[in-house]
This record gives structure tokens, C-alpha cells and sequence, in this order.
């Protein structure tokens, strides 16, 4: 009965594990933090926390219909976010810079959030991650429902916790980046972020031929 009450804290370490690899949500959630203050880093955070908890909980309840649909879809949903991807690099590369203090974060909540959650959601191969990770620590076998929701739920905080790590990282950053080091960072944010897209595209094309 203990080890059921450990769940959350294994899930906590599933959410880490998921959400720390280098990858195009991290580059935006630096980004947006440095011009646009920790809020909008979480807010990106959460989007992708969100997704990723979703995943987590298609893998942990071993929802196979869903599972197979990804698998079997995994081409077309890869294309569709590479061509997102790319559609944002180039933004953020020909986005000019604009000084830290004039900002404005108002309108931004909104994009900061869903912008993440569909570029997460667009990965497929995330739910094939969460299996594979489950299945290494020993978590892949069938539970309660009450136990798999406790795992979801530590999915959850562990995602969350690496990006309130990272977003208070990149906030520490704010005060040191000049005029000149933002429009640098917007042509290597929007380069890595079309690089990202073009793989996934050159993946999507691979996995249907």
C-alpha cells in the first residue's frame, strides 16, 4: 500500500525525464522568458505540461486505441507540426527585437499557451516516450484507477517543475541581454526551431515512404 503512495513522486520523475531534453518548446519557453518576463515562460510551460501530461495518461492507462492511431498516424501528425515549426522559425527569425521594458504581455497569455500544447501535441512519438519510460522503472503494468491517476498527476508536477526551473533560469538572464544579443537570440531561436520542423518533415516523409 505504500508503494501506491509513492506513485506521484515516480510520476514527478517520468514528467522530469520527458520534459527536460533539448528540444523547440525549451528554445521558446528561454525566449519568451527573456523578452517577455516569467510569466510568459510558464505560461509556454504549461502548454506543453498539459500535452505532456495527456500523453502520460494515454500511456498509463494504456488507452491502446489512441496509441495505435499515433503510431499509425505518426507521419501525417509529424508533417503537420515540422510545417508549424518552420512556419515559427521564420517568424522568430525576422522578428526584430524591441526593448525588454516597452514589451507588452497582455496579448501574448493566450498564444504563449496554446502555441506549446499544439507543437507538444504534434509530437507523437511523446506517448511512445512515456511508454518506454514507464516501462524502465517498472510502472508499465495495469493499476487501479485512483493509482494511475496519482502517477498522471505526478506526470504533471514533474513537467512543471522542469519548466519553473527553466523559465527562473532564463528570467535570471533578463537584466544582461542587450538590444543587440535579443535580435541574435531571435535568428538562433528561429533557427533551431526551423531545424526542429525540417526534421520532423524529413521524419514524416521517411516513415511513409
Amino acid at each position: 500500500m505504500m508503494m501506491d503512495f509513492v506513485l506521484p513522486i515516480r510520476g514527478l520523475a517520468v514528467g522530469l525525464i520527458i520534459a527536460a531534453p533539448v528540444g523547440p518548446v525549451n528554445v521558446l519557453c528561454i525566449q519568451r522568458t527573456i523578452e517577455r518576463g516569467w510569466k510568459s515562460g510558464i505560461r509556454s510551460g504549461l502548454g506543453a505540461a498539459i500535452a505532456d501530461t495527456l500523453y502520460g495518461a494515454i500511456a498509463g492507462f494504456s488507452i491502446s486505441l489512441v496509441i495505435q492511431f499515433l503510431i499509425r498516424e505518426e507521419s501525417w501528425i509529424r508533417l503537420v507540426g515540422g510545417i508549424l515549426l518552420m512556419g515559427i522559425g521564420v517568424v522568430y527569425y525576422c522578428k526584430p527585437p524591441k526593448p525588454l521594458e516597452a514589451v507588452q504581455v497582455r496579448s501574448s497569455a493566450h498564444s504563449d499557451f496554446v502555441s506549446t500544447l499544439l507543437l507538444t501535441l504534434t509530437n507523437p512519438t511523446t506517448v511512445l516516450s512515456f511508454l518506454a519510460v514507464l516501462a524502465m522503472l517498472g510502472l508499465g503494468k495495469q493499476r487501479l484507477l485512483w493509482q494511475t491517476s496519482f502517477l498522471v498527476a505526478g506526470i504533471f508536477c514533474g513537467s512543471m517543475l522542469w519548466w519553473t526551473i527553466l523559465a527562473s533560469a532564463a528570467n535570471l538572464l533578463r537584466g544582461r541581454i542587450t538590444y543587440a544579443g535579443m535580435r541574435w537570440m531571435n535568428r538562433v531561436a528561429g533557427i533551431a526551431i526551423g531545424v526542429f520542423g525540417l526534421v520532423n518533415v524529413v521524419l514524416s516523409r521517411w516513415h511513409r515512404g
